[in-house]
């Protein structure tokens, strides 16, 4: 496969990965955008996630606490919006969305889901900082390309 180099290739690549694929590479976006979450909990989360063989009760834990993660935060943004810890939030989620199962996933699967969310995260973080040098999905497309040339 080729260097991804827009959404829609992007899209397509996503497509045909089964349930582990989808969770590795789902994953992987998570773990780039871990520094924009404060909480400790999902760095195991990220580790379990990103192993091929994580047994089904770890995934089930992981996702649990990815879950509890999601909902620490989201009460944490607040009315005021708080975008650092709203950034915070939508790591979780993006977390939660990498190992929510296939089946269960919503629309495009748990990989473009969680591609979503951290693409949120990075917005959310960008509006309280005037750092302009951000690389759009660039680092997606990568992740994606090197995964799929592997």
């Amino acid at each position: 496969m080729s260097q991804i180099s827009n959404d829609t290739e992007f899209k397509q690549a996503l497509q045909p990965l089964d349930n582990t694929q989808q969770r590795v590479v789902g994953a992987m976006f998570v773990k780039h955008v871990l520094p924009l979450s404060n909480d400790i909990r999902l760095i195991n989360v990220v580790k379990v996630a990103t192993h091929p063989g994580a047994a089904k009760d770890e995934l089930s834990n992981a996702l649990k606490s990815a879950r509890a993660v999601m909902l620490d935060s989201h009460t944490r943004c607040g009315a005021e919006g708080n975008w650092t810890e709203q950034a915070g939030y939508f790591v979780a989620r993006a977390a939660v969305a990498a190992l929510t199962p296939l089946t269960q996933s919503k629309a495009g699967g748990p990989a473009w889901q969680a591609a979503m969310a951290c693409r949120m995260a990075q917005t959310s973080a960008l509006i309280d900082t005037a750092d302009t040098t951000q690389t759009g999905n660039k680092w997606q497309y990568d992740i994606l390309s090197n995964y799929m040339n592997a």
